[in-house]
């Protein structure tokens, strides 16, 4: 921040992240301010509006610059390539009534949150701007400003615990509400007299005010009048169209804004009070039965099953575990690496089910409020998107540009003409400005305005919705369409095909379904019976469609009224998987789920702990093949075990792997780390599983490379599975090469190798990072040139590529057509880098993971109509890509 602060009068806003800003302090002075106001008076309202365009001008013409911490008035500039300015009026928070004296305030809880770097000590009051609704105040120590209304960051999973485990004190609370704001995401109902004003004051709008003044000075009234009719027809139906989009929000959001909550009161006991008065830091208490949640918070004892379909658009049950009691140094979220967003409860999401510990009852600390949350970042994306650079308006612009040129020159000559012949001065006035409205058309705004709102209309009947009017134009230009594959490309659910067996190191007869004879009982048949986290909701079995598929194969059922298991000590909940009327029999009445650790993405893995009624505990895994065969013992992998997987995953089917361990008694499941129970497994076999392309898909895709249009499949599928669908669907044609192209970190150096080899041949090419570039280059032109080659990678080779090969990345992104296991966060990367290398990037997905991409991309076209999609400019009510080549049309 430099040494003086006096001279701070810059700094970054959410440094890093996507909406970073650039702050400026200034302060206003007296006599400048006076000028101004006269020159408003004197420019009868020209000069005001020239500020109302440009708010920079206003600042520099106003006030002076100074350090953000004496200043009254802070500028703000986006730091992408748009620059796009901003003004802010600083405020004053003051928190005296609360806290009589900095005595009052409980230092012991508080000594290093911004809650009390923000009190000064003398006057007890706050100084805070708020952008693009969330709050920032001034951190007296750090001298700049911080965003209030969330945890703060450094915070350890202990600290968590013993901070907040039992509540806040009301004086705590109080003065936390005061310096945040309220929890709730207020999106008012614009009135029409503030969306008419912002329309009118288009500068397009006021110089045709000009013009038609000008006319009707002249006595040109027919074409004025038709000109003022038109405009008017114009402006009344983009006013129409936002104010219908504003309602639609404002009922969207205003449902979770106020709900009754309890809370923990540190030394008072439970307390009930409206959701709005909730601050990060309170301690929910989660109450049987349904609740939406009204703010983001962090697990802290018990578990829950949320419904995160708002979110995600995936309607599928989520199981949400407590916050360990780690003792470390980490902050909470490093330590739990990828996996934290198991702990938290997303605000607007519903919890289903809560199951207590030993401990009584479910507690959760919040983690965010209001605008903070994830529901309430998802409406600021509506409320602020990004802006589009767009070539049709950056070339009407300069075509606009070109045509007040030339009436510049016929303004002068005309001025020359009619003074040479003698003509009153108040003529050659109106003369050589009628020039100027001649030259540039007075009917282009209503004629764009018109159009972009019929074009919305006929995406309607189309069953395309649009929230992003603006973004139809580019859909025309689209070049280069991402696809997600699941639910997409192909259908949403998977059938069972067959079970591949493993035993003492081979495989055995494969199983097929659906099949006459149903699964011998053994440890495969256990681990398809409780290796899922699947629960039983509304009397249906609820879960994620592949465990769905794979626990009704086995016949078996949930009975989830089985309520606790005691064991040992502690107490779990459990629930108990038993036969069902229809299931061969079984030596055992039922098995006990004690303990899960969810799937993660990350990790690409689930497992559970289980025990027989009766029996031993043993661990059962199930995931990516490649995954699970790492974690289990080297002589129980088969040794054909790489060629098999090869084998079906080529035929485009999707394969799981299944593991199982035995547990020494006397362990506690509850203490058991991740680590310890991953480990030394005895592999089972494999779980294959069909997906169908959908009927649609194939034409569309012929469609589209007739038209030149290049298509892209981003997933987060098995790689072989991926290419295998996009030969099926027509993405890669059978006389292509498909080359993989693998990056690794070199173990123990900052440095990675790149290799690629052709999936149909099994050569392998090495480069290194160490080694000379050209040469790889030189590799890369040569398959590039023959154009029959497709580059496939996975998502962490992308990453390494991105990080490492910088020079190789446009290069291979060229001629990339498949990127597989591919997180949401490099889904949107992805389309990020494309758009560099001046494609128009669309996107089309089926909305839960792909929302980050859905929003970066040029037109993202969503198949879901969960509120997730809310995100994406475009939603298809068909779900199918049918609706890609329609939306270009």
């Amino acid at each position: 921040m430099g040494e003086n602060p006096a001279k701070n009068h810059y700094a970054q806003l959410n440094q890093g992240e996507e909406n970073e800003m650039e702050i400026f302090g200034y302060k206003t002075q007296g006599w400048r301010r006076a000028l101004c106001i006269a020159g408003y008076i004197l420019s009868c309202g020209a000069l005001l509006l020239l500020f109302y365009w440009k708010p920079e001008w206003d600042v520099w013409a106003n006030c002076i610059r100074c350090s953000l911490e004496e200043a009254d008035i802070v500028l703000l500039r986006t730091t992408d390539e748009f620059r796009i300015y901003s003004r802010k009026t600083v405020t004053w928070i003051s928190v005296s009534a609360l806290i009589r004296s900095r005595m009052d305030y409980p230092a012991t809880a508080e000594e290093d949150s911004i809650f009390s770097k923000a009190i000064m000590k003398p006057s007890l009051q706050v100084k805070s701007i708020q952008v693009q609704k969330i709050r920032y105040v001034w951190n007296i120590y750090a001298k700049q400003f911080q965003k209030v209304g969330a945890l703060e960051d450094h915070l350890t999973c202990s600290a968590i615990h013993a901070k907040f485990g039992s509540g806040l004190t009301c004086n705590e609370q109080n003065v936390r509400r005061v310096i945040c704001g309220p929890n709730s995401i207020d999106v008012p109902v614009i009135p029409i007299w503030k969306l008419l004003i912002k329309e009118v004051l288009n500068p397009f709008y006021v110089f045709q005010l000009f013009s038609v003044c000008l006319w009707f000075a002249e006595d040109y009234m027919e074409y004025a009048t038709a000109i003022i009719i038109m405009s008017l027809l114009s402006i009344f139906l983009t006013v129409y169209d936002l104010r219908q989009q504003s309602i639609k929000l404002h009922r969207l959001v205003e449902s979770h804004n106020n709900i009754m909550v309890t809370v923990c009161r540190n030394k008072e006991g439970f307390q009930e009070l409206e959701s709005h008065h909730l601050v990060p830091g309170d301690t929910l208490v989660l109450k049987e039965g349904k609740t939406l949640l009204p703010c983001d918070a962090i697990l802290i004892s018990g578990q829950c099953i949320v419904n995160e379909s708002m979110l995600t658009g995936e309607s599928i049950p989520v199981m949400k575990t407590h916050l360990p009691q780690a003792d470390n140094f980490k902050p909470w979220r490093m330590h739990c690496a990828e996996d934290y967003k198991k702990h938290v409860l997303f605000c607007g999401t519903e919890v289903i089910q809560t199951k207590a510990d030993d401990r009584g009852v479910v507690k959760a600390v919040v983690l965010r409020t209001g605008f903070n949350t994830a529901k309430g970042d998802l409406v600021r994306s509506i409320l602020y998107p990004k802006p589009m650079n767009f070539k049709l308006y950056r070339d009407a612009f300069r075509f606009l540009m070109c045509l007040i040129a030339f009436a510049a020159i016929g303004m002068i000559y005309a001025v020359c003409v009619f003074v040479l012949n003698g003509e009153e001065a108040g003529e050659v006035v109106k003369k050589a400005l009628d020039v100027i409205t001649i030259a540039v058309p007075p009917a282009l705004p209503a004629a764009l305005t018109t159009g972009i709102i019929y074009t919305q209309r006929r995406l309607k009947k189309k069953g395309i919705f649009c929230i992003s009017p603006q973004r139809i134009n580019m859909c025309g230009q689209l070049n280069l369409i991402c696809f997600d594959k699941t639910g997409t490309l192909t259908e949403d659910g998977l059938d069972l095909w067959g079970l591949l067996p493993s035993e003492r190191n081979c495989f055995q007869d494969i199983h097929n379904f659906p099949a006459d004879h149903s699964l011998p009982w053994g440890p495969v048949f256990r681990a398809m019976a409780v290796c899922h986290s699947l629960i039983v909701w509304q009397g249906k079995i609820q879960g994620d469609p592949l465990d769905v598929k794979m626990f009704e194969a086995t016949n078996w059922v949930i009975d989830d009224s089985s309520g606790r298991h005691t064991e040992g000590q502690g107490s779990t909940y459990a629930a108990v998987v038993r036969p069902g009327p229809k299931a061969s029999s079984a030596p055992v009445e039922g098995v006990i789920i004690l303990h899960q650790f969810p799937f993660s993405s990350a990790l690409q893995r689930m497992s559970v702990i289980a025990q027989e009624i009766g029996g031993e505990q043993q661990v059962f895994t199930k995931g990516a093949p490649e995954m699970v065969a790492m974690l289990c013992k080297a002589e129980t992998v088969p040794s054909n075990f790489e060629s098999k997987l090869l084998l079906y995953t080529a035929q485009g089917f999707r394969v799981i792997g299944l593991a199982c361990k035995s547990l020494q008694a006397g362990k506690q499941s509850t203490d058991l780390t991740r680590e310890e129970v991953e480990s030394d497994l005895t592999f089972l076999g494999l779980l294959i599983m069909e997906n169908r392309l959908k009927r649609e898909t194939k034409p569309v895709l012929e469609e589209l490379s007739a038209a030149r249009i290049r298509s892209v499949m981003v997933t987060g599928d098995n790689i072989q599975t991926a290419v295998t669908v996009a030969k099926n669907a027509g993405m890669i044609s059978a006389t292509n090469r498909v080359i993989l192209v693998e990056a690794n970190q070199v173990p123990g150096s900052f440095s990675a190798s790149i290799t690629w080899k052709p999936l149909e041949e099994n050569k392998t090419e090495d480069y290194r990072s160490l080694d000379d570039g050209g040469e790889t280059e030189r590799k890369i032109r040569l398959a590039l040139e023959s154009d029959q080659y497709h580059f496939a990678m996975s998502g962490k080779s992308y990453q390494i590529v991105a990080q490492h090969f910088r020079h190789l990345l446009p290069k291979l992104l060229l001629n990339g057509t498949i990127f597989a296991r591919m997180s949401p966060g490099h889904k949107s990367s992805l389309v990020e880098e494309f758009q560099k290398l001046d494609y128009f990037v669309g996107m089309c997905g089926d909305g839960a993971n792909d929302c980050g991409a859905l929003k970066v991309a040029h037109a993202g076209i969503s198949l879901s109509e969960q509120e997730a999609s809310v995100a994406s400019p475009f939603t298809s009510w068909t779900p199918s890509i049918a609706c890609v080549p329609e939306l270009i049309r």
